[in-house]
């Protein structure tokens, strides 16, 4: 995975119990969360903090610890408006509770389009901020995850979503 200077400021980079992440954000908000690999960034990508940065690092370590279930940290997704829209669905899953492809497609006017709804999820700048961890398949399948389906369930069990059936 390659991570485009698409006007980002510098990365900070913070350990949690998922593995290292990378926020990045664009003056107006975060808009870029994702799960840090060696090849992850180009030679010479700036590492640093701003106050955006700073405040979605804080906002992820009182997450992790179980004191947040909410963020209020400013985001700015890039994306179509498509996978905008999806991710404006996927903020709206509650902490806790999942959903499944087909109820985001049906939440976004489109309820043909769950493998629409998929790719939007894999696209999806904003890990963690943007819940695509609570998007479930039918039944309750974990399928689909970006960062591997062990931080999928990770994150679900952290939030005490994991369908019972996946325990």
């Amino acid at each position: 995975m390659r991570v485009k200077n698409k006007g980002f400021g510098p990365v900070l980079l913070r350990d949690y119990p998922i593995g290292t992440l990378g926020l990045m954000d664009d003056g107006r908000g975060l808009s870029r969360v994702f799960l840090w690999r060696e090849d992850a960034l180009p030679c010479g990508w700036p590492e640093g903090e701003t106050p955006l940065t700073a405040q979605g690092a804080a906002e992820l370590d009182e997450y992790f610890s179980g004191k947040r279930k909410a963020f209020t940290v400013a985001l700015s997704p890039h994306g179509t408006a498509f996978q905008l829209s999806v991710w404006e669905a996927l903020r709206a899953v509650p902490y806790g509770q999942t959903k499944s492809y087909g109820q985001i497609a049906a939440a976004v006017g489109r309820p043909q389009a769950a493998r629409a709804v998929g790719m939007a999820n894999h696209d999806n700048p904003l890990l963690i901020f943007t819940p695509c961890h609570r998007i479930v398949g039918s039944g309750g399948a974990l399928t689909g995850f970006a960062c591997g389906l062990e931080v999928k369930r990770r994150l679900l069990e952290l939030e005490g979503a994991l369908p019972a059936n996946k325990k």
